[in-house]
């Protein structure tokens, strides 16, 4: 069976980085995200059959993962945000704004109707745009992507703390504004590293980060501990969007204080 285990895994490799997002994200941990994966190609090792006739596509893999994963893995804290915002709900919201999967194929993957997808959908952009608001700081050299970030970031209400374009400029700013949010860039003007800049603030104060790349699978090595949340250049201002309220509501539910700010 070790020839069929390879085989296997070869033909989902491709999209096993895509899915680790999602699963990361839906359960507020990399921790409990990877294991739900790891489950998700243990069982279909096991029985093939799971993925249907048309075998290992993104369709199918999302679709047999929910059906193992169990929403009672998710971060949910009683006080908090996400209590008002059900697991269903979230789960619609990244299908379909961060993996860009269309309401038919949500729904399918949620064994739910379409109609039900869209309500979903248009319930969290009405609760989580009155919710969350934060300072962000963006760590990006190019001013035009900046320039785009910053626009997304203000039309959500929220506010702009600075834009940094090296390592050591990102690491000065963050202490001195104490952002709420972090959209990082991993390559900077000086030659420095975005992923650099972020372990040195991090060093200092505990704070969501969204890396943004033209090439995820750096990140997405499985050999490494990898980022919660990550979009991938170009992106669409729908995917940072949901992006930036699932980092918010998950780094506000581990801090029940911050809930009710």
């Amino acid at each position: 069976m070790p020839d069929q285990r390879t085989s296997l895994r070869e033909r989902v490799a491709s999209e096993l980085p895509y899915l680790r997002r999602y699963a990361r994200a839906i359960s507020g941990s990399q921790t409990l995200g990877d294991a739900a994966v790891r489950e998700m190609l243990e069982a279909i090792i096991a029985d093939p059959e799971m993925l249907g006739p048309d075998g290992a596509s993104r369709l199918n893999l999302f679709r047999v993962f929910h059906r193992i994963w169990n929403p009672m893995h998710a971060v949910n804290i009683a006080d908090g945000l996400i209590s008002h915002l059900p697991v269903k709900t979230r789960e619609a919201m990244l299908l379909t704004m961060v993996e860009g999967f269309s309401c038919a194929q949500s729904a399918e993957i949620l064994s739910a109707s379409e109609d039900q997808v869209r309500d979903m959908i248009d319930s969290a952009r009405e609760q989580l745009q009155a919710q969350l608001r934060a300072s962000v700081m963006i760590i990006e050299d190019e001013a035009i992507i900046a320039m785009h970030l910053r626009k997304i970031v203000v039309s959500l209400g929220n506010t702009v703390a600075g834009v940094a374009r090296t390592r050591d400029e990102a690491v000065a700013m963050a202490k001195d504004v104490l952002p709420d949010l972090i959209l990082a860039d991993i390559s900077l003007a000086d030659g420095s590293s975005g992923i650099d800049a972020v372990k040195d603030i991090l060093g200092e104060f505990s704070v969501p980060v969204i890396f943004i790349t033209a090439f995820p699978q750096r990140l997405l090595t499985g050999e490494r501990p990898e980022p919660t949340y990550l979009i991938t250049k170009p992106f669409e201002p729908e995917t940072v969007t949901a992006t930036i309220w699932q980092a918010l509501l998950v780094h506000r539910e581990r801090q029940p204080g911050l809930a009710a700010a």
